[in-house]
């Protein structure tokens, strides 16, 4: 295919005009970002949203992915001087991988088979009469016996017969129709059946899958990757199950074309021959890799979801904040930290078994938060940590009795990644003087006050939302992951002046090197006064300011549009649309009224046009002057905080209370309850009504606060069954 009929195939799998696929290829190939064409190019791509641009992204790279497959297989054949032009023609044509594949086999290298051996012996002519299938008449062992030869060890007809048929199942087996045959039944037919390992005696995770059986198209994706993790560990055998007896006709069907021919019997037996030993093995294995990369493709968008919802909690701005990171014998460490995430001072404390220093962990922390003036206390959720909630519940309370009016909270986050970033480069760099486990404590707190310019600082696959995320394809997670991250800081925006060189390096158009060049500047010249400044950074020429600049707020800049999405290429487009309805472009914020009235009933063509921009650049132009500097977080709920302490064994069924998903899988959602042990709300408790729900995606996300009901307590397990209530 050449690149204009790849846009074409494009287009009409994704539903969109081949000019808009050219468009975006054009695009990429000169190095835009996705987020950049979706903000900023909207009028060029037609409107495509990221997700869109992304879909093309990838098609783009699949469908190149296979031309070049392609080039390689004929320049393969030709080699071999058996490339015809049927075949090329074949070839050239082929829109998917596995019918490519199919089409190369017989012509892939591989090791000598009994086929290859059979036709040594010079039994290919016999082979071809048999595939043929042109003799009506006479003996089969008559037309073998000319081929009977000792030094080919084929002491008579019986056995030269016998032994053409391996070159016939190879034939078989290398015939594209017949393997779509067996593809087919496979796929609507194929039972997937698992069973224990005899040796195994102890208790396992892989209860449900010791006699299980499933139509493979009925399987679920966190079933496949539960069943490959039971092979993988050797606890569950795991086999594809056939009606033998109904594929082989299926197949003889497919293959016989004479019934009338002498050899149909010996046809037969090289059917059942190539099924079992050559056709089946192989599509087995094909089966249970497509499987595989259906339910890794599925739990990576859950895992993606997951992720996206968790990076763009709402901060918790103007909190001084005390990180608790909960131990037992080695204490439990204790960061401060100021509104803007500055390190103020730690140390550690025993308030948990053994030492259980109630009362001395008590005053350290009550010194603590009176010296730095604490608003909030944040514990990790390990080890120790319900002792340490308690500690916690209970020392704010006493607080309260002589400071009754004093704001003091307390919530619970996952340390999930804390000790992955407490080892990093990053952690070391930012606090080099102090132990790994202060570090992680520091993360612990820091992703109160903004979950996504802390939480990007650590490996996605580390944060603790996803499911089997350590067995799916570690590369395409990793893309996707990388895409949502990039999502997440572009849609937020940055302060240029106090984003890591982490957070950094996810704005459209940076690399690492030029993020740590930005924060090198910083530190060495002071804060940026406005986004012209970037164009003095070494690595960011007019290309990367282009793709950079939009997404980089200055709250203090010089230009008041410096701290809005408005890109600098439609700054003097947006002060020609103020001019026209008589607003003042430096002082926006004193506007708020005049501003939102200005726009209420215009035209919208009429005025993009009398500005010279399109109608998306004017929308988007018009969305920042009426909220300026606007975190899109700000609007989402704020996370629980708590000043008491709830217990496992305080639990009763009907109980009804408020709790905070933390991660959303197939089967529901976890969800914390104020208790140590995140409660199940399972899929089938998430409505009340008759209506099923096939997604928990539909209903709740990670973040969400919603109301729910005991319906479970199994304390011996460390169980908790919840309901939705609406």
């Amino acid at each position: 295919m050449t690149d204009s009929q790849i846009f074409d195939h494009i287009a009409g799998t994704l539903q969109l005009s081949a000019k808009q696929v050219k468009k975006v290829a054009d695009f990429i190939d000169e190095g835009a970002t996705i987020p950049f064409l979706a903000r900023y190019r909207q009028e060029a791509t037609g409107g495509l949203d990221e997700e869109q641009l992304r879909a093309v992204r990838d098609q783009i790279e699949t469908r190149r992915t296979l031309e070049d497959r392609k080039k390689t297989i004929l320049k393969a054949i030709d080699e071999q001087d058996k490339l015809t032009p049927e075949l090329e023609k074949k070839i050239k044509a082929c829109t998917d991988i596995k019918t490519l594949e199919d089409l190369y086999l017989p012509y892939k290298k591989k090791r000598k088979t009994r086929g290859d051996m059979a036709k040594e012996k010079g039994l290919e002519p016999l082979a071809e009469l048999i595939w043929q299938q042109e003799i009506e008449k006479g003996d089969p062992l008559e037309y073998a016996k000319k081929y009977v030869s000792d030094e080919h060890e084929l002491p008579d007809a019986e056995t030269a017969l016998t032994t053409s048929l391996d070159i016939v199942a190879e034939w078989i087996n290398e015939s594209v129709e017949v393997r779509d045959t067996l593809r087919k039944i496979i796929r609507e037919h194929g039972v997937i059946a698992t069973r224990k390992n005899p040796a195994i005696d102890e208790r396992t995770n892989f209860e449900d899958y010791y006699e299980f059986s499933s139509r493979a198209s009925h399987l679920k994706p966190h079933q496949v990757l539960a069943i490959n993790r039971g092979e993988r560990e050797n606890v569950l055998f795991v086999n594809l199950e056939l009606m033998d007896s109904i594929t082989l006709e299926k197949l003889d069907d497919v293959v016989i074309k004479n019934d009338a021919s002498i050899f149909i019997p010996h046809l037969q037996d090289a059917v059942e021959d190539s099924y079992k030993r050559l056709m089946l093995p192989s599509l087995e294995r094909e089966l249970r890799n497509d499987l595989t990369e259906t339910a890794d493709e599925h739990a990576i968008e859950t895992f993606a979801t997951n992720l996206k919802n968790l990076l763009l909690q709402p901060p918790l701005k103007n909190q001084v904040v005390m990180g608790i990171d909960p131990a037992y014998r080695t204490g439990c460490k204790v960061a401060v930290i100021d509104p803007i995430g500055k390190y103020l001072g730690g140390t550690t404390i025993y308030p948990t078994p053994p030492q259980k220093k109630i009362e001395e962990s008590a005053k350290v922390v009550n010194k603590l938060i009176d010296q730095n003036g604490v608003t909030l206390l944040a514990i990790g959720n390990g080890t120790g940590s319900r002792e340490t909630e308690q500690f916690v519940a209970d020392l704010i309370q006493a607080r309260k009795e002589n400071q009754p009016d004093e704001e003091l909270h307390y919530l619970i986050i996952s340390e999930a990644g804390a000790s992955v970033y407490s080892a990093s480069t990053v952690a070391r760099e930012e606090f080099p003087d102090l132990d790994a486990a202060q570090r992680g404590n520091i993360s612990i707190a820091r992703r109160v006050q903004d979950p996504l310019a802390e939480l990007v600082k650590i490996d996605p696959k580390s944060i603790g939302v996803g499911l089997y995320q350590h067995d799916i394809n570690q590369v395409q997670l990793a893309k996707k992951l990388d895409d949502v991250v990039e999502t997440c800081v572009n849609e937020v925006g940055i302060n240029l002046n106090t984003a890591s060189s982490s957070l950094l390096t996810h704005v459209s158009g940076l690399s690492r090197k030029v993020a740590r060049n930005i924060v090198d500047h910083r530190d060495s010249k002071g804060p940026f006064k406005s986004r012209e400044e970037l164009k003095n950074i070494s690595g960011v020429g007019e290309f990367r300011f282009q793709q950079a600049a939009g997404f980089m707020r200055i709250p203090e800049g010089a230009h008041p549009l410096d701290n809005t999405a408005i890109h600098p290429e439609s700054y003097e487009a947006t002060e020609k649309l103020c001019n026209l309805f008589g607003i003042d472009v430096e002082h926006l914020g004193d506007q708020k009224q005049k501003i939102e009235s200005a726009f209420d009933t215009i035209n919208t063509e009429q005025v993009a046009a009398q500005i010279g921009v399109g109608v998306p650049t004017l929308e988007l132009i018009i969305e920042n002057l009426q909220k300026p500097g606007r975190d899109p977080r700000e609007s989402l709920p704020k996370p629980l905080l708590r000043q008491d302490v709830l217990k496992m064994e305080d639990l009763n069924p009907g109980m009804k209370l408020e709790g905070t998903v933390r991660n959303v899988v197939d089967f529901g959602a976890f969800v914390d309850i104020g208790v140590k042990q995140d409660g199940l709300l399972h899929i089938s408790q998430m409505s009340s009504g008759r209506r099923r729900i096939e997604n928990p995606h539909d209903v709740v996300s990670v973040g969400d606060i919603i109301n729910v009901e005991i319906k479970s307590v199994d304390t011996e397990r460390g169980r908790i069954g919840l309901s939705l209530v609406k």
